[in-house]
């Protein structure tokens, strides 16, 4: 997994890190750290000997720090939340309409993709195919409109409920970007800084991972936003409750306080 991870993002450090946390929030095993990071590290090498450029965004100005500006951060982080609570909702929903409607998994698989399809007819774009690295790009030079993100969560379930396979890291870094580009101007903050703060903060949200957020904020953005993004990731780490997108995922301590509570995350 850090492997992967790793050489698909280029995020070396919070590849080596997610692994250990993904799979039981509040506890990790540190026996696996020197595994996880030499195939973290190793992954990486490989990946830049094939040329694969690290996924990295440029912020430009920002803001310094303060009150007004940790307030906004705050409230755009409790939206994130709800974004990230919103997907995590759809995408298991979904998939439990699907499997209900449709038992045989052929009709099923036929069935999502020609809704699909037929929605990205009518839509007129290719934005939401594929990973959407273009359309994230893009949220860091100006605002998006406030359905892209929606439709990205509809059409990503939808794919995925079908029995498509594919992953639900990159369409979380999309809705964060998108959300965050769309209210950067309602709340006055740089676009690129809100879809920053997006991208890690709906991560967060979706995976329970506070501390790979907080990593992968530092490789992809650098360390200039670090402050607003690790308030982003830690207001969506608490108001995220115990959704997830992984039913295997144990929520083994209680975010709210020091309590075991070993208990499966939400669907």
């Amino acid at each position: 997994m850090s492997a992967c991870f790793s050489a698909l993002f280029g995020t070396p450090m919070a590849a080596a890190v997610f692994s250990m946390e993904v799979v039981s929030v509040g506890l990790m095993h540190y026996a696996a750290l020197v595994p996880c990071v030499l195939a973290s590290l190793i992954a990486a090498g490989v990946a830049g000997f094939f040329n694969i450029t690290p996924t990295a965004f440029t912020i430009g100005s920002i803001p310094a720090m303060t009150l007004s500006g940790g307030i906004k951060t705050i409230i755009l982080a409790a939206l994130f939340a709800a974004a990230s609570i919103l997907f995590c909702v759809t995408l298991h929903k979904n998939e439990e309409i699907f499997a209900k409607l449709f038992k045989n998994q052929y009709i099923r698989i036929l069935v999502s993709g020609c809704i699909v399809v037929l929605l990205n007819t009518l839509l007129g774009t290719t934005d939401y195919m594929g990973a959407g690295g273009g359309v994230i790009a893009r949220s860091f030079t100006g605002s998006e409109a406030w359905y892209v993100f929606l439709l990205k969560i509809i059409l990503t379930a939808l794919t995925l409920s079908g029995g498509f396979k594919g992953g639900e890291i990159v369409p979380s870094l999309f809705i964060g970007a998108t959300l965050g580009s769309f209210l950067s101007s309602i709340f006055g903050l740089p676009p690129a800084l809100c879809a920053a703060c997006g991208m890690v903060a709906v991560f967060c949200g979706v995976t329970n991972c506070p501390i790979t957020s907080l990593l992968m904020a530092v490789e992809m953005f650098g360390t200039g936003a670090v402050h607003y993004c690790i308030l982003a990731i830690a207001i969506s780490y608490l108001l995220s409750g115990y959704y997830s997108l992984y039913s295997s995922q144990k929520i083994v301590y209680s975010k709210y306080e020091p309590r075991y509570i070993n208990r499966n995350a939400k669907q």
